[in-house]
């Protein structure tokens, strides 16, 4: 039986699982309407993340899917850290507020993480993915012998060949295109910046594996495109950040039909990592970044969280990490499982 048959879906369908907007409600409506819902624990905790499960498991009987970041750990570095928090310092003052007095690593990496390894171990989620590297092989053997799905996100065929090495199920091959995080194993490293047609297709054919396109689809003609590359299936992340269910706040979703949805941008400047999002006052200071260097990520990111925090508390929503791909212009507001129904029509129109 293949990885895709074992989880019984009925649209070829992976709803992305996005860390802040997924959340179980969204994943289990669409898990209930036939694709494999997602969601993302690789901000919270191991108790965060088993709460998570539970009420996701509440919700649905069908297969869903739960993402881990696997970041290297990060350097530390007082001085750049300060020099970063005194860059944005007008910034701040700007909200009548000051930057944090220091910065912390908000994020664990799985690999870095007993607790949460050993909360999927007893909960044994359907489908384990990773993202941003591999955790052990120890890691690795332990989730399938508990009859754990396991898959990866690759940005190359480097990144597709370690996956393939590591024994995991199934390859996300992430175009450029793609909202949110870069999957990039190591983000200082050359990125070929592959779209995602040319990726999908490169890994079809050389990586072994089943191939699981995302970056930039939002409909069924983009499903469809897919599956003719040769790929079982679609990641579609920001198609479902409109939806009802999603964790979205109002100035989010606003923004997603504004103009910066025709500009989203790959920028490292809100977390330390690189990431898609859509055009905003956060994004616009790469024009003032010059040769500063930020903190390691998810270091710098407790910067941006504070910033958006203290301006968000003014009425101002431009520094917000608003994540999406290059097509949000296509984005469309319908409950999540009404999107499966109508990805699904759209794609059987496209392949009668």
């Amino acid at each position: 039986m293949s990885f895709f048959d074992q989880l019984q879906l009925t649209v070829p369908l992976i709803q992305a699982p996005m860390a802040g907007v997924s959340t179980p409600l969204l994943a289990a409506s669409v898990s209930e309407a036939g694709g494999l819902g997602s969601i993302a624990v690789g901000a919270t905790d191991a108790a965060g993340a088993r709460a998570m499960i539970q009420e996701l498991r509440s919700r649905t009987d069908r297969a869903f899917n739960v993402n881990l970041f696997v970041h290297g750990s990060a350097m530390a570095d007082a001085d750049r850290e300060a020099a970063w928090l005194a860059w944005l310092a007008p910034l701040f003052a700007e909200f009548d507020a000051e930057p944090p007095k220091a910065l912390r690593t908000i994020y664990k990496s799985f690999a870095d993480d007993r607790e949460m390894l050993a909360m999927l171990l007893e909960l044994a989620p359907p489908v384990v993915s990773f993202h941003f590297g591999l955790p052990s092989a120890d890691a690795l053997s332990a989730l399938r012998t508990r009859g754990i799905s396991l898959m990866a996100t690759a940005t190359s065929r480097e990144e597709a060949s370690a996956i393939k090495i590591a024994g995991l199920d199934a390859i996300v091959a992430q175009g450029i295109e793609a909202g949110g995080h870069r999957g990039i194993f190591d983000p200082a490293a050359p990125d070929d910046a592959l779209g995602t047609v040319a990726l999908t297709r490169l890994l079809v054919r050389e990586a072994g594996l089943p191939i699981i396109a995302a970056g930039g689809i939002m409909d069924g003609a983009g499903i469809a495109a897919a599956l003719d590359l040769g790929a079982v299936a679609a990641q579609l992340g920001t198609a479902f950040i409109a939806c009802p269910e999603s964790a979205a706040d109002e100035a989010y979703r606003a923004a997603l039909n504004g103009p910066g949805a025709y500009h989203t941008t790959l920028t490292s400047l809100i977390s330390g990592r690189p990431a898609r999002a859509l055009a905003n006052r956060f994004t616009a200071l790469l024009d003032q970044l010059g040769d500063r260097l930020q903190p390691d990520y998810p270091i710098a990111y407790d910067a941006g969280k504070a910033l958006h925090a203290a301006a968000r508390a003014q009425g101002d929503h431009g520094f917000g990490a608003h994540w999406a791909g290059q097509g949000a212009p296509l984005i469309r507001v319908m409950p999540a499982a009404q999107l499966v129904r109508t990805l699904r029509e759209e794609l059987h129109s496209c392949r009668a």
